[in-house]
């Protein structure tokens, strides 16, 4: 399965980004409203300056206390994070994010954002494909 599929059957919502000049506090209100495990840093919402965790804010918390709250998110997060493309497979992506240990990818177009894809979404789409082969195969031998 191809990332834009991924994309496509997450809905047309658009991509939650942020300011690098936001602060923590602000960003982790973000994350809670929203439900989302990471937020992509762009002052533009089409450049990919960075991204910002919860494991970013829950690692700075632990090493500082509540003072990193008042940091800005330019501060906490990582520059240049790893992205993928529309065309990729979701087997690409999962192996990106296994090796980097990451759970989140921009999607670039052009180098512009196009959407964001979690690891849980390449692992749904993985099982999906597994679930099609592994009835393809079955229907291949029953003479189906």
């Amino acid at each position: 399965m191809l990332v834009q599929q991924i994309l496509k059957s997450k809905g047309d919502g658009p991509v939650i980004t942020i300011k690098a000049n936001t602060s923590i506090a602000e960003a982790a209100n973000v994350l809670a409203e929203r439900r989302i495990g990471g937020l992509i840093v762009s002052d533009d919402g089409q450049s990919v300056e960075g991204i910002l965790s919860e494991r970013d804010i829950v690692r700075s918390l632990a090493l500082r206390g509540a003072v990193c709250l008042q940091d800005t998110v330019a501060d906490l997060m990582t520059r240049n994070p790893v992205c993928c493309r529309k065309d990729e497979t979701a087997d690409s992506v999962l192996q990106k994010m296994t090796n980097g240990r990451f759970r989140h990818m921009p999607v670039t177009d052009d180098g512009a954002l196009v959407g964001i894809v979690t690891i849980g979404d390449a692992v749904k789409a993985r099982l999906e494909e597994l679930a099609m082969e592994k009835d393809a195969l079955q229907g291949m031998i029953m003479g189906h």
